[in-house]
């Protein structure tokens, strides 16, 4: 079994490795069940146990199949009319950072998907202490556009855009059913459309594709643990250990 995994995927002869790589991909699937926090660190793990640059690529078919999943469930909140504002900025984002991602080695892209990661753990820290401005920021044009341009850029070199769009949403003053809703159908499309440009970067190919089919059965098991989750223990205790965890790792992934 070892032997067929090096072989046909990506995934490495290291029995740790292999855990961490299964609980990277839980980590897809908990994010998908509203656990919003996990999606960072699953950015980190990827990135330190395949490389960088082709975590982007390994993470992308994933995340696509678990956002089918979060489309699903959440089909019946929100609209696809209410993604139309950050999709031409979003656009424009995936385009940089796929021009950039062709440009960095595996060196450079563990560097600058770490720091991106602090970054927007920083920015969601902020974010919670100062809602009320945030929301008073996000009534201006140029704002949505900017959090598009963002989110389209962090998407394409970390697949890790989730606090950007949670900005973009407070202006929408929605419910959390309407949230969850437009949240799941803007990744959808964002995930489907960087697709071809991976591909391009050669960071989707046939061993990358076998290596999500080896973790998807991770990902499912993700969906359903981060619903116990929920249901078990509360949700601001859990973010605040993520927290930490995610930054301890992003160092870790930045010292190499």
């Amino acid at each position: 079994m070892m032997n067929w995994l090096t072989e046909h995927t990506l995934l490495p002869a290291d029995g740790w490795l292999l855990v961490l790589a299964g609980i990277g991909a839980m980590c897809i699937g908990m994010s998908k069940a509203g656990l919003a926090g996990t999606s960072t660190l699953n950015v980190v793990l990827m990135a330190r146990i395949f490389g960088a640059k082709e975590s982007v690529g390994v993470i992308l078919p994933m995340l696509i199949a678990a956002d089918f999943m979060g489309y699903i469930i959440n089909r019946k909140g929100g609209s696809w009319r209410r993604i139309v504002p950050m999709v031409p900025p979003a656009i424009a984002g995936v385009v940089v950072g796929w021009f950039l991602l062709g440009k960095f080695d595996n060196t450079v892209a563990r560097v600058v998907i770490g720091w991106t990661i602090i970054v927007l753990l920083v920015f969601n820290w902020v974010l919670n202490k100062r809602r009320q401005d945030f929301v008073k920021l996000t009534e201006h044009q140029v704002f949505t556009w900017t959090m598009g341009f963002l989110a389209g850029v962090v998407t394409m070199l970390a697949n890790a855009a989730g606090p950007v769009m949670t900005v973009y949403l407070l202006a929408q003053h929605l419910e959390k059913k309407e949230h969850l809703g437009v949240f799941s159908r803007f990744f959808l499309f964002i995930n489907l459309f960087k697709v071809p440009f991976s591909a391009d970067l050669g960071i989707i190919n046939p061993r990358s594709l076998m290596t999500n089919v080896a973790l998807m059965p991770w990902v499912v098991l993700g969906v359903l643990l981060g619903w116990w989750i929920l249901k078990r223990l509360p949700q601001k205790v859990f973010e605040n250990v993520l927290f930490w965890l995610t930054a301890f790792a992003a160092v870790w992934l930045i010292r190499g």
